[in-house]
């Protein structure tokens, strides 16, 4: 409930604190005295739409401050854990208004969006009235007041939990067919790919591998090369061995004609004949511990372009080479075996949509028994709020095509106010003060069902008076003994009802010399003056206060409803 109220700098309230009690408060005070002022700070706490002009002439900005004591499990308490907002026990709501028309929200001292600071106070309280932005103005509410009337919250939850686990296996479906039908239709480049994957059997860091390897083989190329050249010198086709293993035979022949001329050069000869024939092993040698072979270095060569062929061809790495191989592979199977899994995940869709359909099916009919006893209800309700020619309809739309998380109703109040006239939307079709009592019925016969902890209502008593005014005091004290209520009222048999009467009235602020509103709640004697004043007017009589006091004391004795 709501347990105060501060407000600072709002049009004429300059400085307001106030505290509420259980049951049902009365707010009164002349016309002009500042009731919508205090409402409409109230809303603007709630999230209502901000607006510059509510800030007091010569203050730069304005603000409101709402606490509210709730029970531990009230829903709100979840919308505080998901939003990650501090919740220590106590609410509190808090709104700055700027005169350049900004805002700015907190709940519990932690900035939030103005939507989040509208939901919130949307849970917390409901204000009804002759203004049709208020509560009740969304159908969406119409369906859940019907729920909570009914019994059915738990039912429609479960409606719910079907419809989205329909909705996800048809999600599901959809997607596995889009990727059959895909794969479907590139099988043939699959099985392809596939195969010519399989058969380049390519490996992750083959590529670096034979990269480095083609390298190392190019480097020692050249060496080789310049080897086999010097090879080729010594020992090849252009050797001087020959020559000059020739030359030592022939002098070698001469020798014994001139030994000491010859065998010098002969000796010579043969030396230069040992060194060429070690220059020619040690070359031999230096080509073997090259490791060139031309050959290979070929292979080596087609094989990268193989790869690289197919990473471009496939548009991947060569390393990702074997995983794209796998991935054909892997939607050939799925291919292969997407026929089952399809019927499998056909199978669960149906068996969902059928366990939904008859649960929506079960859930409609218990809302259209619900719907005639609200009817019911809620008519009882309307004679003594002097609209005994009126009907009230809950109007239930069954459309088993609709199918929605909330089942296949469309759920909205209708109202018929006079006999011979078409019925239609409540909201539509009331006018200001028949809208109010239809809320205030509706209100009664729903109690702490599907409501707000605090229930506003604004001037719902306008424009009646005697037995009606009564009966709307009656059932608003009735409310009160199950919901904390607040009622802005003018009728003096409403504010007799009441269990807690604040005054509202301007005043002149001696120290500005400038006009506020002050609000202030009334001891016993002055309630009674309050009310004499209604009663009368600016004159209060003996005769106003010896009303006042009738009414003080039936109200006080009564136990049931007008």
């Amino acid at each position: 409930m709501l347990a105060a109220l501060a407000i600072r700098d709002i049009v004429l309230i300059e400085r307001l604190d106030l505290a509420f009690e259980p049951g049902l408060t009365v707010l009164t005070g002349e016309t002009g005295a500042g009731k919508s002022i205090l409402l409409d700070a109230f809303t603007l706490a709630l999230g209502g739409r901000g607006d510059g002009s509510l800030v007091r002439h010569g203050a730069g900005q304005g603000q409101v401050t709402a606490e509210f004591d709730l029970a531990l499990d009230h829903p709100v308490r979840a919308l505080l854990a998901e939003a990650g907002i501090a919740d220590d026990g106590a609410l509190v709501l808090r709104r700055i208004q700027h005169g350049d028309g900004r805002t700015r929200a907190f709940v519990n001292d932690q900035s939030v969006s103005a939507q989040m600071l509208r939901s919130i106070g949307a849970a917390l309280v409901e204000i009804h009235g002759q203004h049709a932005d208020r509560a009740l103005v969304d159908t969406s509410s119409h369906r859940v007041l019907l729920d909570a009337f009914g019994g059915l919250a738990v039912p429609a939850a479960e409606v719910g939990a079907l419809w989205r686990r329909w909705r996800a296996l048809t999600e599901e479906l959809g997607a596995e067919q889009a990727r059959l039908d895909e794969a479907a239709r590139e099988a043939d480049f699959l099985r392809h790919a596939a195969e010519e994957l399989a058969a380049l059997g390519a490996e992750v860091g083959e590529e670096e591998r034979l990269a480095t390897r083609r390298s190392e083989m190019m480097r020692y190329q050249k060496i080789a090369a310049d080897l086999g050249e010097a090879h080729e010198a010594v020992g090849g086709h252009g050797s001087p061995v020959p020559a000059l293993a020739a030359a030592v035979r022939r002098l070698e022949r001469r020798a014994g004609e001139a030994e000491a001329l010859v065998r010098p050069a002969v000796e010579a000869i043969d030396e230069a004949l040992g060194a060429l024939e070690l220059a020619r092993t040690l070359l031999e040698a230096a080509l073997s511990a090259a490791d060139f072979d031309p050959r290979e270095l070929e292979r080596i060569e087609e094989r990268l372009f193989a790869l690289r062929a197919a990473g471009r061809k496939y548009s991947c790495r060569v390393d990702d080479l074997p995983q794209t191989a796998a991935r054909f592979v892997g939607k050939l199977e799925a291919l292969d075996n997407g026929g089952r899994a399809l019927a499998v995940l056909q199978a669960r869709a149906a068996e969902a949509e059928a366990a939904y359909r008859a649960a929506a099916r079960d859930l409609s009919e218990r809302r259209h028994r619900a719907g005639a006893a609200l009817d019911a209800a809620v008519n009882a309700e309307l004679p003594p709020l002097k609209l005994e020619r009126a009907q009230f309809t809950t109007d239930i739309q069954t459309d088993e095509g609709y199918g929605q998380a909330d089942g296949y109703d469309r759920i909205e109040f209708w109202v018929r106010t006079n006999p011979g006239t078409r019925p239609g939307p409540m909201m539509k079709v009331a006018s200001g003060g028949e809208l109010a009592r239809f809320l205030l019925a509706l209100k009664v016969v729903l109690a702490d069902k599907g409501s707000a902890p605090t229930l506003v209502f604004d001037e719902i008593d306008t424009g009646v008076g005697g037995a009606v005014a009564d009966a709307i005091g009656a059932r608003l004290a009735r409310l009160g003994a199950r919901a904390q209520v607040i009622a802005v009222t003018h009728a003096p048999q409403v504010a007799a009802r009441a269990g807690n009467h604040y005054r509202i009235a301007k005043e002149m602020t001696a120290e500005r010399d400038r006009v506020a509103t002050h609000v202030a709640p009334l001891a016993p004697d002055h309630r009674r003056e309050e009310i004499a004043r209604m009663l009368s007017g600016a004159e209060i009589t003996a005769e106003a206060r010896a009303a006042a006091d009738r009414l003080l004391k039936g109200a006080e004795s009564a136990k049931s409803p007008a």
